[in-house]
């Protein structure tokens, strides 16, 4: 968003010149200006946030003549304002006071020193109340350098940092796994289609020079060489990254060294890795981290998180948006949920430390940008103390004759980083911890004993008061003397006006040069005030104890951040394996409770699903019924394995044919992230490549129809996909004239069967198509199972060997309320069109099968100049425009009958006639 122009700043106050220079730095942002207490906004920004968080906008003095409109929060509430500006798609400029107001009167200066300390942007955020504990908040840098493109995505709450090389085409997929908070480009790039659905994202920076050497230096590295290759394009989105946390993070990231710099782990090339692909299309369409309507209840995520941190979370979501295609590191995750599935009790011990564990991944990043309140050191310590508990668990199980599997055991060597800072931080940090450093009594008694003894003083101000007024009463003789605190004077000595008046005409002689010889201070009717140099000191030290001890204890916390940082490699690889192990016993309670089975993983291209079932439909009947009950969601079987990797699948789409094409889905990407599958058993080859086209939906923004979309997403499978690749289709071809859809839909049967070869599951209502079944080798016929009982119609989701009977579709359209009457004719309709359609030779005799390229047409051969031919002249005779649907389907027929020769004895006028007088018959 950005903002409206602000007036002048020309005869501004001192205070008001500084938001002037704030706002004239980040024209696109509003403006936090601290003022005490509170944060301020002014002008055309507090009418904007106070629209947006409910804010009364009032005045705060004049500008020009014309008052200032200021809408203003709490400096303690300052996250949940934040969070809900930064959810409404806005940027905030956090302009802090730098200086006390002691210290700017030192100074002389005519107000207290401001400055932006940082911009608060949707990629930029750490702050708990901002974050989504189970959902990383990705910056997304692209750049292009020699001819190619260069991506690269940092999560600053956690140190996360990624790039890959890649073509154009390949975005798409990349922005639909990664989902960024927010998208950094040059101003020349944003115009990307691929950007086009985050456009409301998008922030602009340009490409500064030397981006390895930027690289190099923010790691203190002479070269990158020990973290990976990198192209120009790759490191030139890494350094648009980093100028952009630089940039937002009030200059604070100058180095590794830097005193408060964001903890960033050297980027991690992602060209070489081998992971599952799949385009945005497929994405949205198997709904794995959101569903198609973007909610995230209803997605595979949801229906498969057991997990108990929000670490495990975020994990278990990158894992199953990026699925392996290795063979041994699928294998080694499969091992682990197996170890753990096979023992309970190591299972059970492991989900109690991890239930209630703390983020210490997001702790840590705060710690390292000095933005952390107490609960993060304490998550620190807490995490810890569950990492050693988890570390012995996996300890007690671990013997020779039976080893942990590799994955487990590597996670229990991380959880005890060797300079773990626990001990420390049980010793430091006190039972109960403020909500703020400010707040004070963050540390322990007895950790530091220079702040006790301050804390004592200015804890005991009243018994020290006390003594002080008993001392002065009997030195100067006056037993009704009280010490009270004046604002403007601190404290006094106040005593009747009777015995003040005796005191200064006598003081006591014997005081005369020592701390308590009484000095006058005021005069009142009823009674007079002192001093003495003894109550202007405990005055001194009282005021001073409480700053002396805020001091005093914001070092401590300054040095447990330290402490904290030093450790923090340690801390990261804790933090990792707890995630991991997190995730593993969430996928083996899942196994558990749900009956789910350990994929068996071959290299070879087989497919074969036993009692297979859709856990995001299983579980949504479940929460509808109440219960986990056994057969609330009807399994099936499916084998695409060679010999029938092509399944041609028949019957109405409300007998379950989406759920079982997107299912089979599913098993390939829950087995290949490393989970177990929802079947009775299961047999996998490794896919390269997974997609689904299941549903329609037209693209409004881009210019797009349905079919065009079915189309450009057909296109992309057809010239992407390999023999490794598995595939679902659901109704090629419905989006366009009947003909014209069969012939896609023919045509792309054939082009998955003999030139790609994958495995697919084609679901389709071109019965047509069925014909192919005798033709294509390794095609088999499937069908949605249905049954008429009493003259109703019984869906029972169950797939069935062989072409359906018939499509239903009458049968679906009572159901969805069509009126009784449409339907009764429809009917009839249907049954004349079926009857006229059967004297049509099978298709299957009419197109040509296996040919590797489309053969030329054989030339007619010539006519002499005024030969007749029945079926051109005929064509001359009609007249498209004027012809019904049904006079058109009646003529074409007539038209197959001439050109066959059965109606060769009628003149052209009779054969155009007897096709319009067909129509009759339907009636």
């Amino acid at each position: 968003m950005t903002s409206r122009p602000f007036p002048s700043p020309e005869g501004a106050t001192p205070a008001l010149a500084q938001w002037f220079a704030a706002k004239q730095a980040h024209p696109d942002a509003l403006v936090f200006f601290r003022m005490g207490d509170f944060f301020e906004l002014f002008f055309d920004d507090a009418a904007r946030a106070g629209e947006a968080l409910g804010l009364a906008v009032s005045h705060r003095g004049e500008h020009r003549g014309a008052p200032v409109p200021m809408a203003g929060v709490p400096v303690h509430a300052m996250e949940n304002y934040l969070a809900r500006l930064i959810r409404h798609g806005f940027r905030v400029a956090i302009c802090e006071q730098r200086e006390t107001p002691e210290q700017a009167k030192a100074r002389k200066a005519p107000t207290i020193r401001r400055e932006v300390v940082r911009l608060v942007t949707p990629g930029t955020v750490t702050e708990e109340a901002l974050l989504d504990g189970a959902r990383p908040a990705w910056l997304l840098a692209l750049a292009r350098a020699e001819g190619e493109w260069g991506a690269a995505w940092v999560d600053l709450s956690t140190g996360a940092f990624a790039c890959e090389a890649l073509p154009v085409g390949e975005l798409p997929a990349l922005l639909a796994r990664l989902d960024p908070a927010e998208v950094l480009v040059p101003e020349a790039f944003s115009g990307l289609a691929a950007l086009r659905p985050f456009a409301e994202r998008i922030s602009h920076l340009e490409p500064a020079r030397d981006p390895a050497g930027r690289l190099a230096g923010f790691f203190e590295v002479a070269t990158l060489e020990g973290f990976g290759s990198f192209s120009e394009a790759e490191l030139a989105a890494c350094a648009l990254a980093l100028d952009y946390v630089r940039r937002t993070q009030g200059g604070a990231v100058g180095g590794a060294r830097g005193e408060a710099a964001p903890r960033l782990r050297p980027p991690e090339p992602q060209g070489g890795r081998a992971t599952l692909r799949m385009d945005a299309a497929t994405r949205r369409s198997l709904e794995i981290l959101k569903s198609e309507r973007g909610e995230t209840r209803n997605c595979l995520l949801a229906a498969v998180d057991r997990t108990l941190t929000a670490a495990g979370c975020r994990e278990l979501a990158a894992r199953l948006g990026a699925p392996l295609t290795e063979a041994a590191a699928i294998a080694a995750r499969h091992d682990a949920v197996q170890a753990l599935l096979a023992a309970p009790p190591l299972a059970a011990s492991l989900r109690a430390a991890l239930k209630g564990a703390p983020d210490m991944a997001r702790a840590l990043a705060r710690l390292a940008l000095d933005r952390f309140a107490p609960r993060d050191l304490a998550a620190i310590r807490d995490g810890l103390e569950r990492a050693e508990m988890m570390a012995d668990a996996l300890a007690e199980r671990r013997t020779a004759a039976a080893p942990l599997p590799a994955l487990l055991e590597g996670a229990r060597a991380a959880l005890l980083p060797p300079d773990s800072p626990r001990g420390e931080l049980a010793r430091a940090l006190a039972a109960e911890l403020p909500a703020r450093l400010e707040d004070g009594n963050l540390v322990a008694p007895g950790y530091d004993g220079e702040l006790d003894a301050l804390r004592r003083m200015r804890d005991d101000a009243r018994g020290a008061i006390a003594a002080m007024q008993l001392d002065l009463a009997q030195a100067w003789g006056v037993a009704s003397l009280k010490i009270r605190h004046h604002q403007q004077f601190g404290y006094l000595a106040e005593m009747p006006a009777a015995a003040g008046e005796k005191l200064l005409r006598a003081p006591p002689p014997r005081l005369a040069g020592t701390p308590q010889a009484p000095v006058h201070r005021q005069t009142m009717a009823n009674a007079h005030r002192f001093t003495c140099a003894a109550l202007a000191e405990l005055d001194r030290k009282l005021a001073a104890a409480g700053e002396q001890a805020a001091r005093r204890e914001a070092a401590v916390a300054r040095h447990l951040r330290d402490l904290c940082l030093r450790a923090a490699r340690g801390l990261d690889g804790a933090a990792a394996a707890m995630a991991e192990l997190d995730i593993h016993a969430a996928a083996a309670a899942l196994a558990a409770d749900g009956g789910w089975c350990r994929p068996e993983m071959v290299e070879r291209p087989e497919f074969r699903i036993r009692q297979g079932r859709h856990p995001v439909v299983e579980a949504a009947l479940a929460r509808s019924r109440g219960t986990m009950a056994s057969g609330a969601f009807v399994p099936n079987d499916a084998d695409l394995s060679p010999g029938q990797r092509l399944c041609l699948l028949t019957g109405p789409n409300m007998a379950g044919k989406s759920t079982f094409l997107r299912q089979n889905a599913i098993m390939v990407v829950l087995a290949q992230a490393g989970l177990f599958v929802p079947a009775a058993a299961a047999r996998l080859g490794l896919v390269d490549r997974l997609f689904s086209r299941v549903g329609a939906a037209d693209d409004i923004a881009g210019g797009r129809s349905t079919f065009m979309v079915e189309m450009t997403e057909t296109a992309a499978i057809l010239n992407q996909a390999t023999a490794r690749s598995l595939v679902v289709l659901d109704e090629v071809g419905r989006g366009t004239a009947t003909w014209d859809g069969l012939a896609i839909a023919w045509s792309v049967l054939e082009a998955l069967h003999d030139r790609i070869r994958c495995r697919a599951v084609f679901a389709t209502h071109f019965h047509e198509l069925t014909a192919l079944g005798g033709k294509l080798p390794e095609l088999q016929l499937a069908h949605m199972k249905v049954r008429e009982h009493r003259g109703e119609v019984v869906f029972q989701h169950l797939v069935g060997a062989g072409a359906a009977e018939k499509s239903w579709g009458l049968h679906v359209a009572r159901l969805a309320g069509v009126p009784r009457a449409v339907v009764q004719r429809a009917g009839a309709v249907l049954t004349a069109l079926e009857q006229r359609a059967a004297g049509l030779e099978p298709l299957a005799e009419e197109l040509p099968l296996f040919s590797g390229a489309a053969t030329a047409p054989t030339a007619a051969a010539p006519q002499p100049p005024g030969a007749f031919h029945p079926v051109l002249d005929a064509l001359e005779s009609l007249n498209p425009d004027t012809l019904s649907p049904r006079e058109a389907l009646e003529a074409l027929y007539r038209l197959r009958m001439l050109q066959s020769g059965k109606d060769s004895g009628k003149t052209a006028h009779e054969a155009v006639a007897a096709a319009h007088g067909a129509v009759s018959s339907v009636e």
